[in-house]
């Protein structure tokens, strides 16, 4: 094998011929979403695995490997990475890691030269994947065919009504593990279609989604919900934010998690709004309209879909998301998660969910200013809001954490009373 001497410039590059001989390690920052996307990639060829890892010891290999400065998620993936590698698991030799680059300002745009430098410490045969729109990396770009993005922009939709049912529905079973049961045979079933080309009937796949997850026999009682909003790492993935939904569950709570396709539709339309405040290019922002507006009408057609059944609350709209937006920043404000944090909470306060979670990763300027700092316009617009903003670091235990939720719990417990 040929010597590697600087990681800048002689580090293994990621090409087509590669993707029948490496598996393609992918940290789990997306853990509901996960479940289906991981078998869609295969669908197309590729050997995936999704990394499960998430010890103390990962946490320890990422403050080795990154500067103790650097974002927690940014320490968490990198760590996620490497004690895979070390695990033996793998065939060094033939194996990939994959990452995705957003292209905006924040560190998610970053992450290659800090990965590369990491991996190539002790592992210079292992090439690095970037995901990215932007014209990051181009030279180690995963192919993403226009077939594979659109089966991935679906899969969006599918695993956020799984999550947003299940959600609604494990914390109320009369029977234990049938939430979970159901989860699975969604998953499978949503798999299936994709397998069999008929991924693109969302009425069809939905309405089963909707109707199994009613099945299961649930208390009528009220609990304490709880929503969680922040910097899209600690947000949705178990290792940035000590699986914080199960704890919520443990607490007898009901986890409310926004919609991944927020957050999809949020970097869709800050490209449009682009246009309106900085004067970027005007066909990229109409192109760009068209896909928000094709996304958002299949939006519209899924909350349509819940709201006729009755059974469980339906996703937020994004248009509605982007009002609440308006009473609290500008839409301007993009960087990190940027506008979308506050319209979250916002929206989340006029749907009966008034106990939210801020979660705010270590080093996330963005998303300490739009989140934590747009905490006291939100409760003097909603008075009975009731918010907590909890810090993931390496340094902040899993305990003091949970305290601070426990807190706020306390006065969400009164307030249901």
């Amino acid at each position: 094998m040929k010597k590697i001497t600087d990681y800048t410039t002689d580090y293994p590059r990621w090409d087509k011929s590669k993707k029948s001989t490496h598996k393609i390690l992918i940290p789990d920052m997306l853990s509901w979403h996960m479940l289906i996307v991981k078998e869609v990639v295969k669908l197309e060829g590729y050997d995936v695995e999704v990394l499960k890892n998430d010890s103390r010891a990962v946490i320890d290999e990422g403050l080795k490997h990154v500067h103790n400065d650097t974002c927690f998620p940014c320490l968490c993936v990198v760590g996620q990475y490497i004690d895979a590698l070390k695990s033996g698991k793998y065939d060094l030799d033939h194996t990939a890691l994959l990452i995705t680059q957003t292209g905006g300002g924040c560190r998610a745009s970053n992450y290659m030269p800090l990965v590369k430098k990491a991996i190539y410490a002790e592992f210079p045969q292992v090439p690095v994947v970037s995901v990215n729109f932007s014209g990051l990396e181009k030279d180690s770009s995963f192919d993403m065919t226009f077939k594979l993005l659109l089966k991935l922009l679906y899969s969006a939709f599918y695993s956020d009504s799984i999550m947003w049912c299940y959600n609604q529905t494990k914390p109320y079973e009369i029977e234990a593990g049938a939430a979970d049961k159901v989860r699975d045979d969604c998953v499978a079933y949503v798999v299936k279609q994709f397998a069999d080309g008929k991924y693109k009937k969302v009425k069809k796949i939905n309405e089963k989604v909707i109707k199994c997850f009613a099945s299961v026999k649930r208390r009528e009682i009220k609990k304490v919900k709880v929503g969680i909003v922040g910097e899209i790492y600690v947000k949705y993935a178990k290792l940035g934010n000590n699986h914080l939904e199960e704890f919520l569950l443990s607490e007898n709570c009901e986890p409310v998690v926004p919609a991944l396709m927020d957050f999809v539709l949020y970097c869709i339309i800050n490209v449009v709004n682009d246009r309106k405040f900085y004067g970027h290019s005007a066909f990229k922002a109409f192109a760009y309209k068209l896909v928000y507006n094709r996304l958002h009408k299949i939006q519209l057609e899924i909350i349509d879909q819940f709201v006729k059944d009755g059974n469980f609350a339906p996703v937020h709209d994004f248009e509605h998301l982007r009002k609440c937006a308006d009473k609290v920043l500008n839409q301007g404000v993009k960087m990190g998660e940027g506008w979308l944090i506050p319209a979250e909470m916002a929206a989340l306060a006029e749907t009966g969910v008034q106990n939210i979670v801020c979660a705010q990763p270590f080093g996330c300027l963005p998303n300490h200013i739009a989140g934590k700092g747009a905490i006291r316009t939100l409760k003097n617009m909603y008075k009975d809001e009731n918010i907590v903003a909890v810090d993931y670091d390496p340094s902040a235990t899993k305990v003091n954490q949970e305290n601070r939720i426990k807190l706020m719990l306390a006065t969400a417990r009164e307030n249901l009373k």
